[in-house]
């Protein structure tokens, strides 16, 4: 990898640290360039502005290593309604990556960046999307396959498993703690042995 690639990645790397644990507002480009001993000039040659780096973070950073996270584990099982409480399971209980004292990144992102920037709402929202159609499509085939009832629309279901988890990820935070998680998992798993 070339040396400005691996610069690159290092001020994305670094840049999505600092924002997830302090915010996207309140995350300096010199906060960024201190951490990670890279130049103005350097920061510049890669991003026009802070924003332009943002966007990166979410389609450089977020999207593919939340996007392998989800495909690798909604595949983790013949059975789709077990494969997606274990997904919700991993990023609650076992992804090294996300805290609870941080609570979700995307959510995060979402309730601070929308609606003041456009552009960077409209990828977190891109990237829901992606999110919702991973699961969507597993249930869509859960059901061809008779794991799940054909009655059940499987995109609303997405979006209810995915809501619940940006809510009990924000719950977690306000009190830096992962207990209100094992309530989400076991009202998750009650309601999707309903879909069957």
């Amino acid at each position: 990898m070339k040396k400005a690639q691996l610069t690159r990645q290092a001020l994305l790397q670094k840049a999505f640290e600092q924002i997830y644990t302090g915010g996207y507002q309140t995350t300096s480009i010199d906060a960024i360039l201190a951490a990670t001993a890279v130049t103005k000039g350097a920061f510049y040659y890669h991003f026009k502005n802070k924003d332009e780096m943002g966007l990166a973070l979410i389609e450089e950073v977020l999207r593919p290593t939340l996007r392998l996270q989800f495909e690798s584990l909604l595949q983790s099982s013949d059975d789709p309604l077990q494969a997606i409480y274990r997904l919700m399971q991993h990023l609650l209980f076992e992804n090294d990556l996300l805290q609870a004292a941080h609570g979700c990144p995307m959510g995060n992102l979402t309730q601070e960046l929308t609606p003041w920037h456009p552009v960077l709402s409209t990828a977190l929202d891109q990237l829901l999307q992606d999110w919702i159609q991973l699961m969507t499509q597993l249930l869509q085939k859960g059901q061809q396959s008779g794991f799940i009832k054909t009655a059940v629309s499987a995109r609303s279901v997405a979006l209810f498993v995915l809501s619940g988890y940006w809510g009990v990820r924000s719950i977690g935070k306000l009190g830096d703690s992962r207990t209100v998680y094992t309530a989400y998992l076991n009202e998750l798993k009650r309601y999707l042995n309903t879909l069957r």
